[in-house]
């Protein structure tokens, strides 16, 4: 059976999912529920906030990523053992992937599609600030805009004062919408953010939990927990996602050591990442680059995305793992290596030294690169063959000196927004046994290179 859920979306970026989110997972698990918490999209960051409310790992459903028939499996996966189970959504309800050349809007990645998928109802969020009686078109707009998503509720964030929310209690009556909670303006709470979105819950420490805490009364105080919870549904009758199944029969032996980046600077990871190395047959040491070495035996090394830039000094410190890194790479072990993963192997990260694997210096820019990109490998590499396509997500704002690099290849190539062609990453070493890139994939879409990858590993 299909554990309940409810989908808290809202209109727009910006209207206060995440808090709302957080605290109904918070909120919940406090009154006695086993909450499953999820996030749409390829974001990192909402979910270490959901994993600190919810006391389990925070999951994502990204239907561009891992593709629309694995939306119900990984739902069952992360949920079945759960009571209720909370999605948050990614900026507004419809909104999808952009493809590049196309004029035509897209449901593909969005909230929408996913509570669809899942068969379950939307919450709708509503930042009501400088909305009145008018919201009730907004809403009826919403609830009719497409039949196969159905909204159950609403929750009147920022709230002005009781007359103010009389007002859009009436509003959402109009439409036949149940107010399942309201927040006042003055509640409103502040998480500490800086270029690409919130500081990640691994950062902000001592903070984020008080934070959640905050967001766990908040929700506590002003919503309606058993509306709530009667609402929430799923009809999702998929077999639950199996990474063993995914990866398939392993070779029997020894099982390497996989030694997975962790801390503050590497916190951009998906939980099916290290559930599928360890039914691929590997054993998962997380590190942290910032004052750990590698672990004992390393035979392959995973170094996912984050913030290096912000622990640059720290990172340049750390020189023994540095060395390490070098000769792992020049001992032919497999090093698979996301975004901040790419930096950290790069010469210098703002002037600072670091692993030097590939040659080539690394900045923080002006720049914000986000987005979907339709990829196919360049090059054979311990994860990839050349001409595998893949789907994978940029989200930086860091560049490279990129001048002639030797030793490298390209790992992936693309059609930017203009139709120009674009090539970016590196396969480097034996074999292709370094791949490094800024391209964000999801493993659960790909489960057949963390087996490639372990496999190379076990060699």
């Amino acid at each position: 059976m299909s554990t309940p859920a409810v989908v808290i979306a809202a209109p727009a970026s910006g209207s206060g999912k995440t808090t709302v989110a957080t605290g109904l997972v918070g909120a919940l698990r406090a009154a006695g529920d086993r909450v499953a918490p999820f996030k749409v999209g390829p974001d990192y960051i909402d979910p270490g906030y959901h994993a600190l409310a919810a006391g389990r790992p925070g999951r994502n459903l990204d239907s561009v990523l891992v593709g629309a028939d694995r939306i119900g499996p990984l739902f069952r996966h992360g949920s079945d053992d759960c009571d209720i189970a909370v999605v948050e959504g990614v900026m507004g309800l419809f909104d999808g992937k952009i493809d590049p050349g196309s004029s035509e809007p897209s449901a593909e990645g969005s909230t929408a599609q996913v509570a669809a998928a899942l068969g379950a109802p939307v919450v709708l969020v509503v930042d009501a600030r400088g909305h009145s009686q008018s919201l009730a078109a907004v809403l009826h707009g919403f609830s009719t805009y497409d039949s196969a998503v159905r909204i159950g509720g609403v929750i009147l964030n920022r709230v002005g004062s009781p007359r103010h929310e009389q007002v859009l209690r009436q509003a959402c009556e109009r439409v036949g919408l149940p107010v399942l909670g309201s927040v006042p303006r003055l509640a409103e709470l502040e998480v500490p953010s800086r270029h690409l979105g919130l500081v990640p819950a691994v950062e902000h420490g001592r903070a984020a939990i008080d934070a959640v805490a905050a967001m766990t009364e908040l929700a506590a105080a002003h919503l309606d927990l058993p509306a709530i919870r009667a609402l929430a549904r799923s009809s999702v009758d998929a077999v639950p996602w199996d990474p063993a199944a995914e990866v398939g029969p392993v070779t029997s032996g020894p099982r390497p050591v996989i030694a997975l980046a962790g801390g503050v600077a590497f916190t951009f990871g998906y939980a099916e990442h290290r559930e599928l190395l360890e039914a691929a047959g590997a054993d998962v040491v997380t590190f942290d680059p910032l004052h750990d070495e590698l672990p004992a035996g390393t035979a392959g090394l995973v170094l996912p995305g984050g913030f290096p830039e912000e622990h640059a000094v720290a990172l340049a410190s750390n020189t023994a793992l540095l060395q390490q890194v070098r000769q792992l790479a020049a001992d032919g072990a497999p090093i698979h290596a996301e975004c901040a993963g790419l930096l950290y192997l790069t010469r210098t990260l703002d002037g600072h030294p670091m692993a030097g694997v590939i040659d080539v210096d690394a900045r923080f820019g002006k720049r914000l690169t986000l987005g979907y990109r339709e990829a196919v490998a360049v090059s054979d590499s311990v994860l990839f063959d050349a001409g595998t396509r893949v789907t994978g997500h940029e989200f930086h704002r860091t560049a490279l000196d990129v001048g002639a690099v030797d030793g490298a290849d390209p790992a992936w190539g693309w059609r930017a927004w203009d139709a120009g062609a674009t090539r970016e990453g590196f396969v480097a070493g034996a074999a292709g046994a370094v791949h490094a890139s800024y391209l964000h994939t999801h493993p659960a879409g790909n489960p057949q290179a963390v087996r490639r990858f372990v496999e190379a590993a076990r060699e």
